[in-house]
């Protein structure tokens, strides 16, 4: 019993104890110094999907990790909406660099937080194991320059060796969003 129990152990120590490898591509602008930068906004997040809540809830999200690194302060969404209600942008309009300058105004911003959310499912699966998937794709934009800063794509999914081996519940889709947004965060360089 041992020895199988010590082959399952170094099998999934070499297997990593996972599915699929996380998936990410970043870009950051060369020479980047974000120390200018102490206060940002975040934008209502394009949803490329067919489950209607899941911007606002991974906006939410990426809000509190945000807050939580420490890396910028963050103008309340309450606000931002307010003005860009107030300017009447709808949320899937494009905006250039004279409107960027102005909501940096606006929100007494230098940086901007833009969002989509390119895949989120609650079951996808692998036999009869069923765990969630998100692809996300974070922008932070100057304001002023209208230069992308910086940029990550990065994927998650729920799936583990480990808990289809014992038959444990997959992580949910929460806790699978939660741990790409921090991931995704804490590349950003400052």
């Amino acid at each position: 019993m041992k020895r199988i129990f010590a082959v399952l152990l170094a099998l999934m120590l070499v297997s990593g104890c996972g599915g699929k490898a996380p998936e990410s591509a970043m870009y950051t602008r060369e020479g980047l110094d974000l120390n200018y930068i102490d206060r940002i906004a975040v934008l209502p997040f394009e949803n490329l999907t067919d489950n209607q809540y899941a911007a606002r809830r991974v906006r939410d999200i990426a809000l509190t990790e945000i807050m939580a690194s420490g890396k910028f302060e963050v103008v309340d969404k309450g606000i931002v909406d307010s003005v860009l209600q107030e300017m009447t942008l709808s949320k899937a309009e494009s905006l250039d660099a004279p409107l960027l300058k102005i909501l940096g105004k606006r929100l007494r911003v230098k940086a901007l937080l833009t969002g989509t959310i390119n895949n989120i499912q609650g079951g996808s699966g692998r036999g009869a194991m069923r765990y969630p998937e998100i692809s996300l794709t974070l922008h932070l934009i100057d304001t002023e320059t209208a230069q992308v800063l910086w940029r990550s794509t990065a994927y998650r999914n729920g799936y583990s060796l480990l808990n289809r081996l014992f038959d444990l519940d997959p992580r949910d889709e929460f806790e699978v969003t939660l741990e790409l947004l921090q991931e995704m965060v804490a590349s950003i360089p400052k």
